[in-house]
């Protein structure tokens, strides 16, 4: 495990096999990623990279100036690389797609989950993302989040459960205010 601690931005912890719930933001909190056509590339760039490191990418949302990502590392010290990854081959495309110049990515935090209660806590509020930020009133409504995934697979009444039983992901502070 080791943390690199930056000036200006926020510090980040590399750890093998830790869940870790990523965040990330366009420049100036612009809508960037308002074309279907550059969430979905967004989202290929991510499972690409996830793959090239050998991390696995377990649940993901993407709105117009922002994401948010949980997945498990394989080497921690990796995730810089896997980030600018992302940010660079997206941010090539988004560029084309929204024709703008300029950076597209601003920067991104990381946080290591800690348990079960940890986990469903930031994924339910990965979920609710959509909601939060006013894109829908009803996440099956959501395509750009693999929240549609899981409730084909599991079920109504098991997400139902989830976000009853794991109810304290309003309270998670995190700085997405976009």
């Amino acid at each position: 495990m080791s943390v690199k601690k930056y000036l200006h931005n926020p510090a980040h912890l590399f750890m093998d096999d830790a869940v870790y719930f990523i965040t990330g933001a366009t420049y100036q909190k612009q809508r960037f990623i308002i074309a279907d056509g550059a969430k979905k590339l967004l989202l290929e760039c991510m499972r690409k990279a996830f793959s090239d490191y050998g991390w696995e990418l377990h649940h993901w949302v993407i709105l117009d100036n922002h994401y948010h990502l949980l997945g498990r590392s394989d080497k921690g010290n990796d995730l810089p690389q896997l980030i600018k990854k992302i940010h660079a081959q997206s941010g090539f495309h988004i560029k084309r797609i929204a024709d703008i110049s300029g950076k597209v990515w601003w920067n991104y935090w990381d946080y290591c989950l800690r348990d079960e209660n940890d986990y469903f806590r930031h994924l339910n509020y990965l979920f609710y993302n959509p909601i939060k930020h006013g894109y829908v009133t009803d996440l099956n409504d959501y395509p750009y989040s693999s929240f549609p995934d899981i409730m084909q697979q599991q079920g109504r009444a098991f997400l139902r459960n989830q976000f009853k039983h794991y109810a304290d992901y309003k309270t998670l502070s995190l700085d997405d205010e976009f």
